[in-house]
């Protein structure tokens, strides 16, 4: 089968981050192979042929050598690429049969590992913090995509056990379903840290992530305000289509911010400006150090920062967080959420209320044209400069429809 394979090397690292930079260029690790469809891994697993396949953030971090060597550890290679997938079943066994669509839900927890007794986290319903992705069952890997055993979705073929899979309804097309992973992680960092009613919050960046929790408190929470800042204007535009009251530029982020929460901007010599108040939660979703930054000082004390944007090594200030008292977690992933309107209902997989969300929000909007696996370079370049070219996400589409 045709697939684009990684192998990530101390080498290969230095060399992506020479070659690559910060706007692309070209992508040294990654090759175009022909290469066996990955085994079956025992009862239960499904083979799969890949529809469309999202291009990630954290996927072109790694590309470029710029993601945290704490995730290296926690992958296995040579790997394919592509957790964002929807794809059609194509034979091995379980519950499903051949033909149905699909999307992958891609966390490789003890379930899927068939690891038992489970780890204390899984065993928690917490899947997102399996304890098994190491390597316990198979090759390690955090997610399909990025372990060497079960593939991912820039190839013709990959395996995933039945327990991953959620069938795709009739009303999605294929550009709606490969936003459903996307989608589910900003469902996951808005419902594990709701706003109340009465709260103004922020949401810093303005890529797929950024566009999706943006839709996500919109349609799963109901917060008095919604403050974004989106980098261009296209995604300006788009921010405020999905949701937000108030949309801005970086550059006026504290005075926006200032104005819509009466907080008090503080300046210093040797300091970056800041505000004493301001938002009451913020998601960071740029998953850079300025960003990060940027919501520590403008959110107020006693209020959280959510880490949805992948973060790696950075140097910030973490004295304003230490004196406002601010609760800094990540989001990552998904897990078992309750989403509004189900009080007295038992918790769902946050990949089920993300199917139905997106029947009513229809992402696929945000998709660009699909690009086979030939043109991988031309298509991890559109990736990486979407936001200025006013697209948010690129596909492949891995059996050649592109």
């Amino acid at each position: 089968m045709r697939a684009l394979e990684c192998t990530p090397t101390l080498p290969g690292y230095a060399l992506a981050r020479v070659a690559g930079g910060t706007r692309g260029g070209p992508f040294t690790m990654l090759r175009l192979t022909h290469r066996p469809p990955p085994e079956l891994l025992g009862e239960g697993w499904v083979r799969l042929r890949p529809r469309l396949a999202g291009i990630c953030g954290s996927d072109l971090s790694a590309l470029r050598g710029h993601a945290s060597p704490y995730l290296g550890a926690l992958a296995s290679s040579p790997f394919v690429p592509g957790h964002e997938v929807v794809a059609t079943v194509a034979g091995g066994g379980g519950r499903w049969s051949d033909g149905t669509r699909v999307v992958v839900e891609p966390l490789l927890h003890c379930g899927v590992r068939g690891v038992l007794p489970p780890c204390p986290r899984c065993a928690a319903g917490e899947p997102q913090g399996c304890e098994a992705v190491a390597g316990d069952g198979f090759a390690a890997g955090l997610q399909s995509g990025y372990c060497a055993a079960t593939g991912g979705g820039w190839a013709g073929e990959m395996v995933a056990h039945q327990s991953q899979l959620h069938e795709v309804p009739g009303a999605l097309d294929d550009r709606d379903a490969v936003m459903v992973e996307p989608l589910a992680c900003a469902l996951h960092a808005v419902l594990r840290t709701p706003p109340g009613p009465d709260d103004r919050v922020l949401v810093v960046g303005a890529g797929t992530l950024g566009l999706l929790v943006i839709a996500a408190l919109r349609h799963a929470t109901r917060p008095r305000r919604v403050i974004a800042v989106a980098k261009h204007d296209g995604q300006r535009r788009l921010a405020g289509r999905l949701g937000a009251d108030v949309v801005c530029a970086p550059a006026v982020m504290l005075r926006t911010v200032r104005f819509e929460t009466g907080a008090r901007l503080v300046e210093g010599r040797a300091v970056a400006p800041f505000l004493l108040g301001g938002a009451d939660l913020t998601f960071e979703c740029s998953g850079t150090a300025t960003g990060l930054q940027s919501a520590i000082g403008c959110t107020r004390a006693g209020g959280t920062v959510v880490m949805v944007g992948m973060p790696g090594r950075a140097s910030i200030d973490l004295a304003p967080a230490w004196h406002r008292e601010l609760s800094l977690r990540g989001a990552y992933g998904y897990g078992i959420e309750t989403a509004r309107g189900t009080a007295g209902d038992p918790p769902r997989r946050t990949f089920a209320i993300a199917l139905e969300a997106a029947q009513a929000l229809r992402p696929g909007r945000l998709v660009d044209d699909p690009l086979p696996l030939e043109d991988y370079q031309r298509a991890l370049s559109r990736a990486s400069s979407a936001g200025s070219r006013g697209a948010v996400k690129v596909a492949f589409a891995p059996q050649g429809e592109g």
